[in-house]
């Protein structure tokens, strides 16, 4: 294997390297900006759901039978 030949096979690899290097970055961008919506989201349903256990009270509303019972 002569000089160049090593060379250009360095480079096909290093060329290949920084491709994935780049995809794995905007693999991992996006799945951060995911979990960013998606914290978001827990947070926006966790309020709502101490919203809905305040307005019921303390003692957490007893539910009446049915008619039928």
């Amino acid at each position: 294997m002569t000089d160049t030949s090593r060379l250009e096979t360095l480079e096909v690899r290093v060329t290949h390297h920084e491709r994935m290097i780049e995809e794995l970055n905007q693999t991992i961008t996006a799945q951060w900006k995911d979990i960013d919506r998606l914290k978001r989201e827990i947070e926006r349903l966790s309020d709502r759901v101490s919203s809905a256990e305040a307005a019921i009270g303390p003692e957490g509303g007893e539910e009446p039978p049915p008619p039928h019972w």
